[in-house]
């Protein structure tokens, strides 16, 4: 079993929960393992995987913009609004023009009542459970951003679309809540997550212990630096031995300011990522490649 900090792409196979899915990685690269933003059991693509220290910068990635193709089955609503609830109601299939109508009123800023089936927690308690309990419970309305909603192709009461959203949106309610406005009913049957932030799914591997899955480790040093929250800092060599012991910095120089600087990737003059730091509280957070002072004699 190794320990790692790292910042991993990985490609959610659809039949596995995203806390399954990591298994694998727990046994081979770092037993802490996190993942920033869950994808239902039924959904497939991309998932930040977060590993070792790696895992206190969650709040980074969980708050990024996300990109679904999404396959909204209209003419019929689950309680789950997945493939794998009970249908609650059902109506008739629209036609596309009244869906290209409906769509405009989605996007910018709205308010979007999460599903009664979901990882929220009221009272202490997960909304899921509630519900599967036979509870209702009222889901309060919170605010989210739709930044575009493409149609993709409509056949047979079934709509394929890219829909680009700010972070805590669900597309089981984008698809419940089209199907009203187009006074139908409808829900998900698939769903594909293609983008986090500045990461794709074309740049995802498999979550199982490969020679992808050891290159795509690698490459959270370059990973960090794609992330423009963070802010970029070089220190000097006498300053390395101080880190490696948990110490912040004397003296950083500024390599890229963020707007909101709250973290900083702390690289020493050669390139190498050796910690990252909460910048306001002046201590350091993560351990990447520590330096090791040789001894000499």
């Amino acid at each position: 079993m190794g320990t790692k900090a790292s910042i991993l792409l990985i490609n959610k196979k659809p039949g596995l929960t995203s806390f399954s899915s990591l298994n694998d990685i727990k046994r081979t690269i770092d037993p802490k393992v996190g993942h920033a933003g869950t994808l239902d059991k039924f959904a497939r693509g991309l998932l930040i995987v977060l590993t070792g220290s790696m895992t206190k910068l969650n709040v980074l990635f969980s708050t990024m913009d996300k990109s679904y193709r999404a396959e909204i089955s209209f003419g019929s609503e689950t309680d789950t609004l997945d493939p794998e609830g009970q249908v609650i109601a059902t109506a008739a299939i629209p036609s596309f023009e009244e869906i290209q109508q409906a769509i405009p009123s989605f996007l910018g800023s709205i308010e979007q009542q999460p599903p009664q089936y979901s990882a929220l927690h009221i009272n202490g308690k997960r909304a899921s459970d509630l519900a599967r309990s036979g509870k209702e419970v009222e889901m309060a309305k919170r605010p989210i951003t739709v930044y575009s909603f493409e149609p993709v192709s409509y056949d047979n009461g079934l709509l394929v679309a890219d829909i680009h959203v700010s972070k805590g949106t669900y597309i089981r309610s984008l698809a419940r809540d089209l199907g009203i406005a187009t006074k139908s009913r409808a829900h998900l049957i698939g769903l594909e997550r293609t983008s986090i932030g500045p990461f794709s799914l074309s740049e995802a591997v498999d979550a199982k212990l490969t020679e992808g899955l050891v290159a795509s480790v690698a490459q959270t040093d370059e990973r960090l630096k794609r992330v423009e929250s963070v802010s970029i800092f070089e220190v000097a060599d006498e300053e390395l031995f101080r880190i490696a012991n948990g110490s912040f910095p004397r003296a950083v120089k500024v390599r890229r300011q963020s707007e909101h600087e709250v973290y900083g990737a702390l690289y020493s003059k050669d390139g190498v990522l050796r910690a990252v730091a909460d910048m306001k509280e002046g201590r350091i957070i993560a351990q990447i490649h520590p330096y090791r002072k040789e001894i000499v004699g």
